[in-house]
């Protein structure tokens, strides 16, 4: 419900360090090239980094401002498969309709995030009783549904560092068949290489939505927790995520059952006080949503496994043209002053996929539009229990054949493969 108070950590965070920040980095946490599931990335600072994952893993109460409506308490809830920071076996839904032929995300519903919880009651200022409710299931004329599974987070604070012109150098040299689109996001919090205004290509989530992973942190908290947060940047209160969410049934979508929640219904009420915790220029992310920040910067990759192909399967696998998409680029970034290089198996570019597309956009946009999904990085796949973004599937196989609009070529040469050839895929893919 609020937890907006902007305050230090207890230690002080270190953002990623990137070229020339040398100061950043100890030796905490080795320096080895495989890396064991969940460990850091080498050169972050190792009390920083535990005290960061004990915040991911902490369960929030109403007291620290979960609610009124959420789909999980923690951020481990949800990211846990193999390690803390893992993909989940909770789907979230979405939902939406058609209107006029361009999307309409119900937002006087609560669209188009459906969240599955409500703290029931409450009580916002003495003598004042109220309930959250929860949110309508189906909801009032939704005509399309969809689920996504949470996606995992290892290795992510070294994909925030691919420059753009990188992502987009993949897209303009992709044939135009399969050629991607870059999506860009305007950066809402001033936080490592980041700065608020700033147009960056978008890279995380099923949609490509965020390119900062301090802005993928507060939005989770928001939309997944219920828990708003106010961040300072240059001076300036920074509210994006400071609205409250409400149960989608119309009479309660401002107020919740006749009740305001806030002293100003449907933003957070903390904000009068909070506005002066940014003077003098300050810039700082509330504390919750820097250590989130922290924790997936210095998150590693999942390590390789044996590919018992010997090497018939990535053979394969650009025989195919799973590559085309799926590329087998290995980036190289500078992460706590010390170059890092990964391949983690996606151009970070959205493609139209047809019937694999989910469906869901924002409002107005085309059909085609929600027909698009990012590429998911296929590094970590061994540690995941469900595939595509439904979760429809832990059959490799199955979710290639179930790839449509630009994989359909890839799926095409797959279904058209030899038994030898297609287990010789499924091996190299098990490595991952």
């Amino acid at each position: 419900m609020k937890r907006a108070i902007l305050a230090l950590a207890a230690i002080p965070l270190l953002p990623l360090a990137v070229t020339g920040c040398s100061d950043l980095t100890d030796d905490s946490v080795s320096g080895q090239d495989n890396f064991a599931l969940g460990d850091a990335i080498p050169g972050t600072n190792a009390t920083n980094f535990a005290a960061a994952k004990a915040n991911f893993g902490l369960t929030e109460t109403q007291q620290d401002g979960l609610g009124p409506i959420f789909n999980e308490r923690s951020c481990s809830a949800c990211h846990s498969n193999g390690a803390i920071g893992g993909a989940g076996q909770n789907i979230e839904r979405r939902y939406g309709t058609l209107t006029n032929g361009v999307f309409n995300g119900l937002p006087a519903t609560g669209g188009s995030l459906r969240q599955l919880f409500g703290i029931g009651g409450f009580n916002p200022s003495p003598g004042v009783n109220c309930n959250s409710g929860t949110d309508a299931n189906p909801a009032p004329g939704a005509t399309i549904f969809a689920g996504r599974m949470t996606t995992p987070t290892f290795g992510l604070g070294l994909v925030e560092l691919i420059p753009d012109g990188t992502i987009q150098g993949i897209a303009a040299a992709q044939p135009a068949a399969i050629r991607g689109i870059a999506n860009t996001h305007q950066i809402n919090l001033t936080s490592g290489i980041f700065t608020r205004g700033q147009t960056r290509v978008a890279r995380f989530g099923w949609k490509a939505v965020h390119a900062s992973l301090a802005d993928f942190a507060a939005d989770a908290y928001l939309n997944e927790m219920g828990i708003t947060t106010t961040s300072c940047a240059a001076g300036q209160r920074v509210g994006d995520f400071a609205t409250e969410n409400r149960a989608n049934r119309a009479p309660t979508n401002a107020v919740i059952n006749g009740c305001p929640d806030d002293l100003v219904p449907g933003t957070d009420d903390d904000a009068a006080e909070e506005l002066n915790n940014c003077a003098g220029g300050v810039t700082e992310v509330q504390d919750d949503v820097a250590n989130f920040a922290f924790f997936m910067r210095n998150l590693a990759p999942a390590p390789r496994g044996i590919d018992n192909s010997n090497g018939r399967g990535l053979t394969e696998f650009n025989r195919e043209g799973c590559n085309g998409c799926h590329v087998t680029t290995t980036f190289t970034v500078t992460a706590n002053g010390r170059s890092q290089s990964f391949t983690p198996f996606s151009d970070f570019l959205v493609h139209d996929m047809g019937t694999l597309g989910d469906g869901i956009g924002n409002d107005g946009d085309s059909v085609a539009v929600t027909r698009r999904m990012r590429t998911a990085p296929l590094w970590g796949i061994r540690f995941r229990n469900g595939l595509l973004h439904d979760a429809r599937t832990s059959d490799k196989a199955t979710a290639i054949r179930a790839h449509d609009g630009q994989g359909a070529a890839a799926r095409n040469a797959f279904n058209g493969a030899t038994a030898a050839q297609q287990n010789d895929l499924m091996l190299f893919l098990s490595s991952l």
